[in-house]
């Protein structure tokens, strides 16, 4: 947790933005696995820690953006959770950390949210996204579950992501913890990418990796040779030379800030030449991209500029043909790269998604390009100082989409398919770092997971 007075800050400044009605922040509970008393690892909302920091289950709390109040709600244990949890702190106690006063029974929420609907206040709440929450929602607004999102508060889901789009040092410092231990996941990655090892103990063994620090994975890990794939979360494969093993993966802090590195390495620790020559084009890419995050341009337009990168170098190769700038318009180099450049990246790995994708990563001057490939880049506004965001550019062949793409002639004035046909069996290449935008350009933000084929090469097998 941090000190209290970052918690009051970031109210005070939520209230400065909001001005009427009152604001209720719904916290997680325990979700079972497969009995009430088998219980997944609890996860706080993210919105609830950052405004409140409490990271235990069954809290709500309350802002009133008139008259400046601010509540606590929950339960404190009884005698038969202390057998089963130990002793556990106060309410009160767990309020006074994050500067709130007035605390209450957890039902004590549902009747001040029953009793602002009654009086005609509105009621801002965040568009939740677990099925217990819009059951506990829909009984303190009195609606059906199934229609709570509908009444979500576009003006509170605005105004959360514009405080917690800007990372202050407190926040950078955990992410740059998280950075660390998902560095030492991606090195023991590199060292077992021999052949005859099986995919399933590498993952295994790097999603531990978190634990041991009191923290958990940022997300399932994604480890495999079918990296054509883009989020291969089946590993039942056994490494064999020559392949090439696709790991994405990171960290969470023991305060849910997340780190997000992906990487591609040659099984055994040699590139093939055609390996070589799409892997460097990928950390071109990568490199690139980093070059031109700053504050003031769009990542749509970097985005544009990297799938530029991606496209010359594919016609250098024979792969792709015709004018690059005509190539990226048609979305032609979507074949090979069918993704966004990236996203932002905070208390969730995907920061704040949950709130809707569209208004975390566009604006009303920046929309979304309905186009394959680049509609689904997730954060395409505008870069400003202390955003954090990952760069991910990637090369893939896939032989579904070579084969629809050349079966129905598209883009076909781009791509050589009799070319493309040679790599149908190449796999994919993805190169993800976490960067900070700073006030002249970015940062990366952790130790750099080794990148360069000479780094990569070297990592395998010590």
């Amino acid at each position: 947790m941090f000190k209290k007075d970052v918690y009051i800050g970031r109210r005070k400044e939520l209230k400065k933005i909001m001005n009427k009605g009152i604001a209720l922040f719904l916290g997680n509970v325990d979700s079972p696995m497969n009995c009430a008393d088998n219980i997944f690892h609890f996860r706080q909302d993210s919105s609830f820690l950052y405004f409140f920091g409490i990271d235990h289950p069954g809290m709500a709390a309350i802002i009133d953006f008139e008259s400046g109040e601010e509540i606590l709600f929950g339960n404190d244990v009884d005698i038969e959770d202390i057998i089963w949890m130990g002793v556990q702190p106060l309410l009160k106690d767990k309020a006074a950390k994050v500067g709130i006063e007035k605390t209450a029974p957890f039902n004590q929420a549902i009747e001040a949210a029953n009793r602002a609907v009654s009086q005609g206040r509105q009621v801002h709440f965040l568009p939740p996204y677990r099925g217990e929450s819009k059951i506990i929602l829909g009984d303190m607004l009195g609606m059906h579950p199934s229609k709570v999102n509908a009444y979500r508060s576009l003006e509170l889901v605005k105004a959360v992501i514009k405080l917690r789009s800007v990372k202050d040092d407190y926040e950078i410092a955990e992410i740059e913890k998280a950075c660390k231990v998902g560095y030492e996941m991606h090195v023991t990655a590199m060292k077992m990418a021999i052949a005859g090892e099986l995919e399933q103990r590498i993952s295994g063994l790097i999603e531990a990796i978190p634990l041991k620090y009191g923290g958990h994975y940022s997300f399932p890990v994604i480890l495999t040779q079918n990296g054509q794939t883009l989020h291969n979360h089946e590993h039942s494969g056994i490494l064999k030379e020559g392949r090439l093993m696709l790991t994405d993966c990171g960290a969470e802090s023991q305060m849910r800030y997340a780190s997000d590195f992906t990487r591609t390495t040659p099984v055994n620790g040699k590139f093939t030449q055609k390996q070589k020559e799409i892997y460097q084009l990928v950390l071109d890419a990568n490199n690139k991209a980093t070059e031109l995050s700053k504050p003031g341009i769009s990542y749509q337009k970097i985005h544009l500029d990297v799938a530029k990168v991606i496209a010359a170098g594919l016609k250098d190769l024979g792969l792709m043909k015709g004018d690059i700038d005509a190539a990226v318009k048609a979305g032609a180099h979507a074949m090979f790269f069918p993704h966004g450049l990236g996203h932002m990246m905070g208390l969730d790995v995907h920061d704040m998604e949950d709130l809707g994708q569209i208004y975390v990563g566009y604006d009303d001057v920046t929309r979304p390009i309905d186009q394959f490939g680049t509609a689904y880049l997730r954060l395409g506004r505008k870069l400003e100082t202390g955003f954090v965001i990952t760069n991910e550019p990637g090369i893939y062949f896939i032989p579904a989409l070579i084969d629809k793409w050349q079966n129905e002639k598209i883009n076909s004035d781009f791509i050589n398919f009799d070319k493309v046909n040679e790599y149908r069996d190449f796999g994919g290449i993805r190169l993800e770092d976490d960067l900070l935008i700073t006030e002249n350009g970015c940062r990366l933000l952790g130790e750099r997971v080794p990148i360069t084929i000479e780094e990569v090469e070297a990592a395998v097998g010590k």
